[in-house]
């Protein structure tokens, strides 16, 4: 089959071609002088010769140019530029769109260039490890941060296995979660979180380990601060009037045998020994309740019926209960009891101070669960301390009520926050779980 640019050339030859024969047998049967017919012999058929190749050249050049550019773009390369782009005629057009294509792409090359060089920056300088292992499970990529972790080059990584690294342990299992791990000779504990990409048509899964152990160990001193703070405070409350009595004790029975109205002290201030003992065992028993939470037995509990038992258990003030959606909770129902009864109590003892109103009522939004109780009460003091064990602003209060509301909320994945309300006096207690 005869190429393109050949057909162009015999169309571009043949389309004059019988008039220039007609023209020619004019020319040689009308009885003109020879030099005269050979000259204008010459003349017609180089005339014929140049417009039809330039005829070819106009049809076959932009084709080439095309060519060119789709050439380059196969290669990434998209500074070519068509010429006669324009809206007046087809190959106009397409040299105009063409043109458009080569600007658009080469602005999308460019922030993806762009974006490359932030996302390397971003994992060269990030404090977590990165790593990513293709389908075979040899590692292909890792950060600064995964070198230092292993304690090799990135030259010496790339390639090998994940149990040739040692880190076998965080390619399966649950994510996220901590594990311990000994690595370049360290050990410590990470967070690990997993994902999974496509990269030239095959699956790879990254790792991502974020050490925990310094968050961890500030944590845990900043908790034995707090606890340590907080029992000496109570054990101190306790300790000093028995020192106190105590001291006193002896210093009457060095005077002597006690009369009856040393007696009597002495009686009164066992009794003090006694309820000071007393308050603080309570005391250490809220800690123990605080410490031994069960894990929630989980079953189906109706939102309505729920509010409302729990919203008549309350005899000081009536609770209004504001009817929801109907909806239907996987969770421990005396666990949830003690939540709801720590929230609605909370809120009466507020509402009773300004003689204000309680209510309760929940709504749902997609697989999320909010049930507020709200209060006409004068609001939230010290908002930082609401959930620190044993604060509280209640006279002949424990402290634990909104911790362990917390605590059971966590347990079921949810959560418990208390605000203030925007509308009005009082604030708002907010559980959120899912559904």
């Amino acid at each position: 089959m005869a190429s393109h640019e050949r057909q162009v050339t015999l169309l571009a030859l043949a389309s004059p071609l019988p008039a220039l024969l007609v023209a020619l047998g004019l020319l040689w049967t009308g009885g003109y002088a020879p030099r005269m017919q050979w000259t204008l012999t010459v003349l017609l058929v180089a005339l014929w010769l140049v417009l039809a190749f330039a005829l070819r050249d106009r049809v076959v050049r932009p084709l080439q140019t095309l060519s060119n550019m789709l050439a380059a773009v196969r290669e990434q390369d998209y500074s070519l530029r068509g010429r006669r782009a324009s809206t007046e005629d087809a190959l106009g057009l397409a040299m105009l769109e063409m043109n458009s294509l080569m600007d658009e792409l080469r602005e999308r090359r460019l922030g993806a260039l762009e974006a490359t060089a932030l996302l390397q920056r971003v994992m060269a300088e990030i404090d977590v490890a990165v790593f990513a292992f293709d389908d075979a499970g040899a590692l292909r990529v890792v950060n600064a941060s995964g070198e230092r972790l292993l304690g090799q080059p990135s030259e010496r990584l790339l390639g090998r296995r994940a149990e040739e690294v040692g880190l076998e342990e965080c390619l399966s299992g649950d994510a996220p979660r901590v594990v311990e791990l000994a690595l370049a000779g360290q050990r410590g504990r990470w967070e690990v979180r997993r994902g999974g990409f496509r990269q030239g048509g095959r699956p790879h899964r990254f790792v991502v380990l974020a050490d925990v152990s310094r968050a961890l160990r500030d944590e845990e001193r900043k908790a034995w601060q707090r606890l340590i703070r907080v029992l000496g405070h109570e054990i101190n409350n306790s300790i000093t009037p028995i020192k106190s009595l105590a001291e006193q004790f002896q210093e009457s029975l060095r005077r002597g045998p006690p009369d009856e109205a040393m007696r009597a002290d002495m009686q009164s201030g066992l009794g003090v020994i006694a309820t000071r003992s007393e308050g603080l065992t309570r005391f250490l028993a809220s800690y123990t309740r605080l410490a031994k939470l069960p894990a929630p037995r989980l079953a189906s509990i109706a939102v309505g019926a729920w509010v409302t038992r729990v919203a008549q258990l309350e005899t000081r003030l009536p609770v209004e209960v504001r009817p929801g959606p109907d909806v239907v909770l996987l969770a421990d129902g005396d666990q949830l009891d003690q939540l709801l009864i720590n929230l609605v109590r909370n809120a009466v003892d507020a509402a009773l101070e300004t003689g204000g109103g309680v209510r309760v009522t929940w709504r749902r939004d997609g697989a999320r669960f909010e049930l507020v109780v709200q209060d006409d009460g004068p609001g939230l003091p010290h908002t930082t301390n609401l959930f620190v064990p044993f604060f509280t602003t209640k006279p002949g209060g424990t402290g634990i009520g909104l911790v362990l509301s917390q605590q059971i909320a966590e347990a079921h994945g949810g959560s418990v926050a208390l605000v203030d309300r925007t509308e009005g006096r009082g604030c708002e207690a907010r559980l959120v779980l899912s559904c």
